[in-house]
């Protein structure tokens, strides 16, 4: 199938940007690396009567003054090789998709895509991070965990545009991800990740557990974290992954029923803590 008809605009800052949004309404759509908008558009699942580009709208900067702070076109790609993004999404990273999506693809797109079953967005959540956003009624920073409604679906404004993401720096903490899909670079049937900060005795005062693709949206699991508190990490993994597995409840699918997946997510959570540890 080919796309719908559709006018563009190549804009020059984020403020062209923001004009030809507003402009367009509803049916405006912006488009940089296009790694999941033009399949849609191609498949005519979007029908967009207007796109408006990024990739020259200024939206690529990287400053990495104590937290780190992600223009919304900067690449996948370019995170691999760089020390200052945190370990948890360069762990992540290599489940992106494949090195060609990489080269494209953005980090705002796909947070702002928010792919249920994306590793950006878990990472995000997991991490504390915060989306960036700019539209008509101005410039504001939302947290990841109020970001993501549903699959494909958050709480940006109409008009409004993912400008910039900021996550965490790494610090004591240790983190870990894990991930299963039928093939490399498929989607993911199951994905967890675990984030954890101990005291000087090695126990843990802060953890963080995130789980997706059987999820609507990247989920924490509060009750998880609340039992590795006070643990050494490894000690509790094992009771971590089956709490994780009676918590979530996803739909079966073509490749994995119901239960399978909850019991794939048991094992990743368990993995992730060991991991971690």
């Amino acid at each position: 199938m080919k796309p719908v008809p559709f006018d563009y605009v190549r804009a020059g800052s984020r403020e062209e940007a923001l004009a030809a949004l507003a402009e367009g309404g509803e049916d405006a759509k912006a488009i940089a690396g296009g790694q999941s908008l033009v399949p849609a558009l191609a498949m005519r699942l979007v029908r967009p009567t207007l796109l408006v580009d990024l990739n020259h709208a200024g939206l690529d900067g990287v400053d990495a003054n104590g937290t780190l702070r992600l223009g919304a076109t900067v690449r996948q790609a370019a995170l691999a090789d760089d020390d200052r993004v945190h370990p948890l999404v360069r762990a992540a990273l290599p489940y992106v998709g494949h090195g060609v999506t990489r080269n494209r693809g953005t980090v705002g797109g796909s947070i702002a895509h928010a792919d249920g079953a994306a590793e950006l967005p878990l990472c995000l959540v997991a991490l504390g991070g915060t989306v960036v956003a700019d539209g008509p009624g101005g410039r504001r920073e939302i947290p990841a965990d109020d970001f993501f409604v549903t699959h494909f679906l958050t709480t940006l404004a109409p008009g409004e545009l993912v400008v910039e993401t900021v996550w965490p720096r790494a610090g004591g903490e240790a983190s870990a991800f894990e991930e299963f899909a039928l093939r490399h670079g498929d989607f993911a049937q199951s994905m967890a990740c675990c984030v954890l900060t101990r005291d000087d005795d090695g126990a843990v005062v802060e953890a963080r557990v995130a789980v997706g693709a059987v999820t609507d949206r990247p989920t924490r699991l509060a009750e998880v974290e609340a039992l590795l508190v006070g643990s050494r990490g490894v000690e509790a993994a094992a009771d971590a992954g089956a709490l994780a597995a009676r918590l979530v409840d996803p739909p079966g699918t073509l490749h994995a029923s119901d239960a399978y997946l909850r019991s794939l997510t048991g094992t990743l959570v368990h993995r992730a803590v060991e991991a971690a540890s």
